[in-house]
């Protein structure tokens, strides 16, 4: 059913009656002054079942900014804890975050949305710059095939927001998810009394939204921590493989799903480099490239110790240390596939392994490298090369000699995207943004959402970030 700005459109808010009261507070949204529509995501709104052509443009920017609240709607900030950067910290929660309701399998959630119980000493606003950047990389990560939350819209506005430095321009983006329950929720769970019925509503409030096939097991418990981990590891398979960074790990910014969730100071990696770090905050190097699946399983120990309060402790121990076993076996399979490898051995390994050696000692660019071989395009592979890539090749040409080139070529095609969103792409956005051109942030939208198609006007985006700067926490 086709649904129109905003008569028809009903959300659903009924999910909060199946929570513990501790884990929400019901809110009130802020408005920002003289909002207008940056951008909006035709492909997430037709899965909603907005109909763009009879759009009410106007209603849906007061809707985005909080004016409007529609029917079934009841705004409302999630409660959560969490590690951050290895400290925990009890109470954190949407700070800047206000959830408004469900619609068709999606709960919609303003980030930038002004004050909540749970802002602390944030002033519960998003600038402009982070907020493009969440905007696109949602939709990035999803074009990638990367489970991920979405966004739908993005709303620029003129209120003043003071961040390091100076002011910058307030916005709101409008995401959307199937959950937005984190391992941090059920750290907020364990703390203080009665845990056992909180840890126990909040586990049956994720398998009736997001598990159901484990409602009539009577280990559901266990069995819903054991799909946990396994999607936590194919997840961390998929950022591996195409060079994701997060930037800031921490464990309330991970997903019960196994999807990404709440992207910062995220980047993806250009010139390969194992310890590449986006986040400058980040002093450390905790949440580098070549950590992230050892702090994946880090927070999962954290959620472990929770659910050893419901569930089978020796089976979820176990489980916990399989994870980097699982997710080795996901990752390999999925750099197999990059390789064009038809028919896995153990020994390709060692073939993944000293390939990312030979990128970056020769210092390429690693989403090129994938995509010029899945194209066979040899000139291009041959000015990039240098002694170590070089000599790699010829190894990988020896593996790969039975098998034909055309088979090869189909498969690697599938797995090898031609374009990632780098940093001076949506450096561009913004500067133009903040001018009141939203114009480049479609253009890198479409091309993000269909990153292996040829988009031959736009091939200019090829071209490797001279530096990749970074950024903070800060936004």
């Amino acid at each position: 059913m086709q649904l129109v700005i905003m008569n028809n459109v009903q959300l659903d808010s009924t999910h909060l009656s199946q929570l513990h009261p501790r884990f929400y507070n019901l809110e009130s949204i802020t408005a920002l002054k003289n909002s207008r529509l940056a951008s909006l995501n035709h492909i997430l709104a037709k899965e909603l079942g907005i109909d763009i052509s009879v759009l009410d443009k106007e209603k849906f920017i007061a809707w985005h900014n909080g004016e409007i609240n529609l029917q079934g709607s009841t705004p409302h900030a999630y409660a959560y804890s969490g590690h951050q950067f290895g400290y925990f910290v009890p109470n954190l929660g949407d700070g800047r975050t206000i959830n408004l309701g469900k619609l068709e399998s999606y709960h919609l959630q303003l980030k930038g949305a002004g004050v909540t119980k749970y802002s602390r000493e944030g002033d519960g606003r998003a600038v402009l710059r982070s907020s493009i950047r969440e905007y696109l990389a949602s939709e990035a990560m999803h074009g990638l095939g990367i489970p991920t939350t979405r966004a739908l819209s993005l709303i620029a506005s003129d209120t003043p927001i003071y961040r390091k430095g100076g002011f910058e321009r307030g916005a709101m983006v409008m995401r959307a998810s199937s959950s937005w329950v984190r391992i941090g929720s059920f750290e907020f769970a364990y703390l203080g009394a009665n845990k056992v019925e909180k840890i126990t509503n909040l586990a049956n409030f994720v398998i009736t939204q997001n598990y159901p096939h484990l409602q009539n097991y009577p280990n559901k418990y266990t069995l819903l921590y054991q799909d946990i981990v396994q999607n936590s590891a194919n997840l961390f398979a998929l950022w591996q493989s195409v060079g994701f960074v997060h930037g800031v790990l921490n464990s309330d910014n991970m997903s019960i799903l196994g999807q990404s969730i709440d992207y910062g100071p995220y980047g993806f990696m250009e010139r390969f480099e194992s310890t590449f770090v986006p986040n400058l905050s980040d002093f450390e190097g905790r949440y580098a490239y070549e950590n992230q699946p050892m702090i994946a399983q880090w927070n999962l120990e954290k959620l472990a110790k929770v659910f050893a309060v419901i569930a089978q402790t020796n089976t979820i121990e176990t489980y916990t240390q399989s994870f980097m076993q699982r997710f080795k076996k996901a990752y390999t399979l999925k750099m197999q596939q990059k390789l064009g490898i038809l028919e896995p051995r153990k020994a390709d390994r060692v073939l993944i392994k000293t390939l990312l050696q030979a990128l970056q000692r020769d210092g390429i660019d690693y989403t090129l490298f994938f995509y010029y071989l899945a194209y066979n395009d040899q000139a291009k592979i041959k000015s990039m090369a240098k002694e170590a890539l070089n000599s790699w090749l010829q190894s990988y040409e020896q593996r790969v000699i039975d098998t034909s080139l055309q088979k090869r070529m189909k498969l690697m095609q599938q797995h090898n995207p031609k374009y990632i969103l780098r940093e001076y792409m949506l450096e561009d956005a913004i500067v133009r943004a903040n001018e009141n051109d939203f114009t480049a942030i479609d253009t890198l939208l479409k091309i993000v959402q269909n990153p292996f198609d040829a988009h031959k006007e736009h091939e200019h985006f090829l071209v490797p970030s001279v530096r990749v700067m970074g950024c903070s926490c800060s936004s």
